[in-house]
């Protein structure tokens, strides 16, 4: 299985449409998108005790949050991005977030380097990652603004598209054998979305289906 490499991835049953929040982009402007994230995170205070202000680009498998976390990257010169695929697999889509906290989020927030190893995905096995603890990092991901991560964020993004689009990035990127794995994911995603709300509680939701960045 191989997923979107980043510098430092139709459901049986109807998924409903999203909610957005109050804070839902409606500018065409790339650009202007960018500039507004990146000036609301400079004007924050990171959490208390931590130097770097964490930007999680959230949403749902194949919305576009990958092509995203790659502008919102360039738009605050650069930043590191940490993808939550790091540490999901096809069988644990979900639940493998203390991993993250644990290796990453927990350490970045002491001013400690970060170190951890990539799921495989079918690739060979990667040597140790590290993260320094420098003024902005993204992290990029389903879940990626879980409840469990929220002590550590300074700034959410909800990246959202409809269902089939999602569906057919997915088998566009992964083929069509990948029909299976991708509606168990999308079902395990979805009631993650339904549990937490991310979309309500992020301070900007984007369209991922105006192919604006992708």
């Amino acid at each position: 299985m191989l997923r979107q490499e980043l510098p430092h991835v139709a459901p049986a049953a109807r998924i409903p449409t999203l909610t957005p929040s109050e804070g839902l982009a409606n500018e065409d402007d790339l650009g202007a998108i960018l500039a507004r994230i990146a000036a609301e995170v400079r004007a924050r205070r990171p959490p208390d005790g931590m130097v770097t202000r964490i930007v999680a680009i959230d949403g749902l498998g194949g919305s576009g949050k990958s092509s995203f976390a790659l502008q919102v990257s360039r738009a605050l010169g650069g930043a590191v991005i940490v993808q939550t695929d790091d540490f999901a697999t096809w069988d644990n889509p979900i639940d493998w977030w203390p991993h993250l906290l644990e290796q990453v989020l927990i350490p970045i927030s002491r001013v400690e380097v970060a170190r951890f190893e990539r799921s495989r995905w079918g690739r060979e096995a990667d040597s140790e990652l590290v993260v320094d603890p420098t003024e902005y990092l993204v992290l990029e991901g389903v879940t990626a603004s879980r409840k469990a991560f929220a002590p550590y964020l300074t700034y959410s993004v909800w990246v959202d598209a409809p269902a089939p689009l999602r569906l057919q990035r997915g088998l566009d990127r992964d083929g069509p054998t990948a029909l299976a794995q991708w509606q168990a994911w999308m079902a395990e995603e979805e009631r993650y979305r339904r549990r937490e709300r991310p979309d309500e509680g992020a301070d900007l939701v984007v369209r991922g289906d105006r192919d604006l960045w992708t």
